[in-house]
């Protein structure tokens, strides 16, 4: 491969609409799957089952192997959980861009900061913001952030995957950047829970602006600003991801609400939830930074078992009123 081309990493539903996006920009791209049989299976057919109806361009060339991916930009869409195994395993010859949104259990580090410690010598940046792979894919009309303290390498991402219909905007905050796109995905099970449990519109209104405080008090506690939480990574992600049918985060919250377990919501699913990590593992980053997250605490608590639904609601409740 050539620096001027794109290697998308991770072969699942957004991996694979950034590789269609990617080549949309006119980028010959490569997509990487872990699994061979995975890649065979793409190769052979032009379609990932993580994405049904997609069919990936000639432009695309799916790949088990890292050996020879030569590309002057990479883009990690694995999840937060496995980054750090995928990304060891990265050559420091490219910029890299993660395209996933969480914080490490255990370590309890933001995405960069897992690469920062693995390649720390390589520009890196997130791409985030209110996306859905399915309509990415699709092509049709989308934003997104790619937060960086590299000016050149916003610049770079923004030319080598954004077009006019997928517009990239530039940020050099990329603290708040992973804040909103973290966060949002804990506030979503909440959200999905009290639709779920039948508490109502205003309920959920309620509780996604009280969400959006919590997002925004760890965002500044943290070193972010508070003007990101307020664009496309922080209220943009958590409107579309609080409310789309097609997030998996709220569509869990929902089932929780219903009263299915967690174990069976989780079993019957193939893509990843990442708010079922990151609940615990946010709350945890916030509270060794003196910061209290009450509504991604009841939601630590819920998918922890330690809480039913109707404890964590009167939970919340009962807190004591105050000025907002």
């Amino acid at each position: 491969m050539s620096s001027g081309e794109v290697a998308v990493i991770g072969a699942g539903a957004w991996g694979t609409a950034l590789a269609i996006q990617a080549a949309r920009a006119g980028r010959a791209t490569v997509l990487w799957a872990r699994d061979p049989g995975r890649a065979s299976a793409i190769t052979a057919t032009r379609e990932n089952p993580r994405l049904p109806g997609a069919r990936l361009p000639a432009e695309v060339k799916v790949t088990a192997s890292l050996e020879g991916v030569d590309a002057g930009l990479l883009l990690l869409a694995v999840p937060v959980q496995h980054l750090r195994e995928v990304a060891a395993l990265l050559p420091d010859t490219a910029a890299m861009v993660v395209c996933a949104k969480g914080v490490e259990h255990g370590s309890l580090r933001l995405p960069l900061e897992i690469l920062g410690a693995l390649h720390p010598r390589v520009s890196a940046a997130v791409l985030t913001g209110p996306n859905f792979a399915g309509e990415i894919a699709a092509g049709l009309p989308a934003a997104a952030v790619v937060a960086s303290a590299d000016a050149g390498l916003r610049a770079l991402v923004a030319e080598r995957v954004g077009t006019t219909g997928f517009r990239l905007y530039g940020n050099d905050d990329p603290t708040g950047a992973q804040i909103g796109g973290a966060a949002k995905n804990v506030v979503a099970i909440a959200a999905g829970a009290v639709i779920g449990a039948g508490l109502g519109e205003n309920a959920r209104a309620a509780l996604v602006t009280r969400g959006l405080a919590e997002l925004r008090r760890l965002a500044v506690g943290l070193g972010g600003r508070a003007e990101t939480v307020s664009g496309l990574s922080g209220v943009g992600d958590l409107l579309l991801t609080c409310t789309g049918g097609a997030s998996r985060n709220y569509s869990l919250g929902l089932a929780l609400g219903r009263g299915e377990a967690l174990a069976d919501i989780l079993g019957a699913r193939s893509g990843v939830t990442e708010g079922v990590a990151t609940a615990p593992a946010l709350v945890a980053r916030a509270a060794a930074a003196g910061l209290e997250l009450p509504i991604c605490a009841a939601v630590a608590d819920l998918v922890g078992g330690r809480m039913t639904l109707r404890q964590a609601i009167a939970a919340l409740l009962s807190r004591p009123r105050r000025d907002e």
